[in-house]
This record gives C-alpha cells, sequence and structure tokens, in this order.
C-alpha cells in the first residue's frame, strides 16, 4: 500500500472519469494528492471530501499552470510526478468538414496543455527528479478518420513526450517521462455518448466489438497503469508508450 509513498501527486481533470481514478489509486498507495479541474465546484467537492488540496485549473492557461505549480510547491513543497491528464472531448468532423476553430480548440486544451504541464514540472522536478505521465489515447497511434483534430492532437502528445523524455534524460534530470493510451474507456461521458445515442445497445456492441478482448475498459484500468508509472517499479521506462485497450490497435 505504500508504491507512491509520500510522493507528492498533481492530477489534473480529476474531478471526473480517469483523473478521479487516478487520483483514488494513487491515494491508496500512499501519494500526497492535489487535484485540479476546470470544474471548480467539482473539484472544490472532491478536495474538501477526500482531504487534498483541490485547485481550479484551465489547463489551456499558462498563467493557470503557473498558479496551480505555485500553490502546489507552497502547500507540499515540491512535486514528484505529475499526472496530464486534462483534455477536451472528442470534437468529430473528418479534415474536410472540421472547422479550424474547432480543431484548434482540441489542440489548444488536449495538446498545448500537455506542453505547458511538461515544461514547468520539469523547472519542479530536475532537482530531485520525477515522473511525468502523459494521458493521449489509442487514437495518438491508430488513426480515426473521422477525428481529425483529436487524433492530431493525441498524436502530438505521443511523440512530445518522447522528445520530453529525450531531453530530461540527456540533461541527466532523472525524470521520467512517459504516455499512455487508452481504449474506450467507460467513463461518464462515453456512458452519456452511448445512452444519447439513437439505438445506445448498438452504439455499445460496436464499440465493444472493435475490442478483442470482449469488453470496455474502466478508468480503474487505467488508473492502474497510471501507478506503475508513477512508482520505482517503472524506473527503467522513459519515453514508452503505454497501451490500455483491450486489443483495439491490434
Amino acid at each position: 500500500m505504500d508504491r507512491v509513498k509520500d510522493k507528492v501527486v498533481l492530477v489534473t481533470a480529476a474531478a471526473d472519469g480517469i483523473g478521479l481514478a487516478v487520483a483514488h489509486r494513487l491515494a491508496s498507495e500512499g501519494a500526497k494528492i492535489v487535484v485540479s479541474d476546470i470544474n471548480a465546484d467539482g473539484v472544490t467537492a472532491l478536495a474538501e471530501q477526500e482531504g487534498w488540496l483541490g485547485l481550479y485549473h484551465d489547463a489551456s492557461s499558462e498563467s493557470d499552470w503557473q498558479e496551480v505549480m505555485k500553490q502546489v510547491t507552497g502547500h507540499h513543497g515540491r512535486l514528484d510526478v505529475l499526472v496530464n491528464n486534462a483534455g477536451i472531448g472528442k470534437a468529430p468532423g473528418d479534415i474536410e468538414n472540421q472547422s479550424l476553430e474547432a480543431y484548434q480548440n482540441v489542440i489548444r486544451v488536449s495538446l498545448d496543455s500537455v506542453f505547458i504541464g511538461c515544461k514547468l514540472a520539469i523547472e519542479l522536478m530536475k532537482e530531485r527528479g520525477g515522473a511525468i505521465v502523459n494521458m493521449s489515447s489509442i487514437h495518438g497511434i491508430k488513426a480515426a478518420p473521422h477525428e481529425a483534430a483529436y487524433t492530431a492532437a493525441k498524436g502530438g502528445v505521443r511523440l512530445l513526450t518522447k522528445s520530453v523524455a529525450a531531453h530530461c534524460a540527456q540533461s541527466g534530470y532523472g525524470i521520467r517521462v512517459n504516455s499512455i493510451h487508452p481504449g474506450y474507456i467507460l467513463t461518464s461521458f462515453l456512458k452519456n455518448w452511448i445512452e444519447d445515442a439513437d439505438d445506445s445497445e448498438a452504439l455499445r456492441d460496436s464499440l465493444i466489438a472493435q475490442h478483442p478482448i470482449g469488453f470496455l475498459g474502466e478508468p480503474e484500468d487505467i488508473a492502474n497503469a497510471v501507478l506503475f508509472l508513477s512508482c520505482d517499479e517503472s524506473r527503467f521506462m522513459t519515453g514508452s508508450e503505454l497501451v490500455v485497450d483491450g486489443g483495439f490497435s491490434l
């Protein structure tokens, strides 16, 4: 129960879904948790309930990132693990039918936020070492023709992770940087999408059929992967892409 004992961990977009599961899982292994989210009420209620530090955070804003890091160090004195989980939901549209505005918004929230988070986390970690876990997607590996912006953003997260990992390794910082690539995970977002479909059962069956393992993932499946990349069990891994997709990419 102490795989990340006393490590200071910042989890972005932690008020719900994967981020929430990650925060609970790492807390169960002894981490000191800081949660941030653009949902101010949600993250405040969560922090009060769990006794964590909870912060409002628009992850696409550099000034918000700076304030969050200031609060983390002011409260805990350091940062050991950053989980870059923030990202916008899919904005459907192929290259011919997606507007530049919609494309840029997805890039800003899902890719630029990771760049800013990595940049500021390195400043806090480079004297002591640490771990950065960036949340990409299976569509960062396997392109979705109807999701031009999302595919571009998550593919960018994948290669940005490798670039940052190489930089940190070559600089001797002792900071490991890895990405996780989930398949379809039963978050509230996905559940609502299925429920709102004209034929919910058909959509659910179609999604399951794309995963050879025969079922959809749960947020806890991704949280377990984040825990592994956050602790010393993965000390020989950096620049890696951990695929947790039930065989979707096979």
